[in-house]
């Protein structure tokens, strides 16, 4: 079947013949365009790497522009992040002592802060007599 096959003399060429190529019809299109001034960069000859290194170089630039804008780091955005946790921890802490220092020489305060008192499963219970009679 196709398990073995001798080894080959040569190796095999690659004949490539363009479908669409007209070298007079091209000639022409550059003469044309040389007269009517259209040439722009066909006059100089091409280097190896052209393309890839104007490609290159323009990146560059757009990065250096971009740099040297107005941008905001990543750094200020980390601070000003650290600053607002800072504050959102520390603020209510200090209200709070604030508060406590105004609330320890008043009696009445003290008094409404007992009474408003969240419930607790802990405290003993109060029994009073029922004065209800029938």
């Amino acid at each position: 079947m196709g398990l073995f096959s001798p080894p080959k003399k040569r190796a095999n060429k690659f004949n490539y013949i363009p479908r669409y190529f007209d070298p007079e019809k091209e000639r022409r299109d550059q003469r044309r365009r040389e007269l009517r001034g259209e040439g722009g960069n066909d006059n100089t000859p091409y280097t190896p790497g052209k393309y890839i290194r104007t490609v290159r170089e323009a990146r560059a630039e757009r990065k250096a522009q971009q740099k040297s804008g107005n941008r905001v780091g990543p750094a200020l955005i980390f601070g000003v992040a650290i600053a607002i946790l800072i504050i959102y921890m520390l603020v209510p802490r200090i209200v709070s002592m604030i508060t406590t220092v105004g609330k320890q020489g008043n009696p009445e305060v003290e008094q409404a802060e007992l009474e408003n008192e969240t419930f607790n499963p802990y405290t003993p219970i109060t029994i009073v007599p029922n004065d209800y009679q029938e």
